[in-house]
């Protein structure tokens, strides 16, 4: 058993059970022992990316993992404290704009934010990246689909997608499933047994290395935009 994951999900399954500042200042010490653990484990996994991507190389858990403090400005659930920790291993650390691997340990059960979850994408893109997406895929005589293909662990992400074809492709053009897509991301939802498998850092990096073709992908799109 991988006894820091276990670690960590029992302390988010009991800030889930008392979201409220009492209790996580009563408990600050545990959250920062967890968080350690976390950003221990993000600091390997990025080692083991860096072997197939070295894209994501010089990132350290700080460029990569995400404050435990919701922002409840805008919302109506006023819980201040998230329940998963979170880490998105990218080119250029997380506000570099670019796609990467997205790796989320929660209390477990269904759905996001609880569920564990591995994903490879993004879900916000300029419109600029998705008009060159659309080309790529239009004129790549079948390239996205295998890397969506490669990544066969994998889900690819049809939330928010058109009902029809976008302006300017034909109603029975080739991949119209893949051109109406808004979101370009790959997702993969995991049980508590992957998580404290002893394994679990090597079964990660190798699921990621699947999706390591759409990344890239992806990535050349953004990066083409940028020029």
């Amino acid at each position: 058993m991988n006894h820091a994951m276990k670690e960590i999900i029992d302390y988010l399954r009991r800030l889930q059970a008392h979201n409220e500042r009492s209790w996580f200042v009563d408990h600050k010490e545990e959250y920062v022992r967890c968080q350690g653990l976390f950003n221990g484990f993000v600091e390997q996994l990025i080692a083991e990316i860096a072997k197939f991507d070295k894209s994501v190389a010089g990132n350290t858990a700080s460029t990569c993992t995400y404050r435990i403090y919701r922002d409840v400005r805008f919302s109506q659930d006023k819980s201040p404290y998230k329940t998963h920790l979170g880490a998105f291993i990218c080119p250029g650390g997380k506000k570099s704009g670019f796609a990467g691997y997205y790796f989320h340990v929660g209390v477990g059960g269904e759905g996001y934010p609880n569920a564990h979850m591995l994903a490879t994408g993004d879900y916000c893109f300029e419109p600029q990246v998705v008009r060159l997406l659309r080309e790529d895929i239009a004129n790549g005589e079948g390239d996205f689909d295998r890397v969506v293909r490669t990544a066969s662990a994998f889900v690819l992400d049809r939330d928010n997608a058109l009902t029809r074809n976008p302006k300017g492709y034909a109603v029975d053009a080739p991949y119209s499933e893949y051109l109406r897509l808004r979101t370009y991301c790959l997702n993969k939802y995991v049980a508590n047994d992957f998580m404290l498998d002893s394994h679990v850092l090597e079964r990660t990096a190798e699921l990621f290395r699947t999706t390591q073709p759409f990344l890239e992908y992806i990535n050349r799109a953004i990066a083409y935009a940028r020029e």
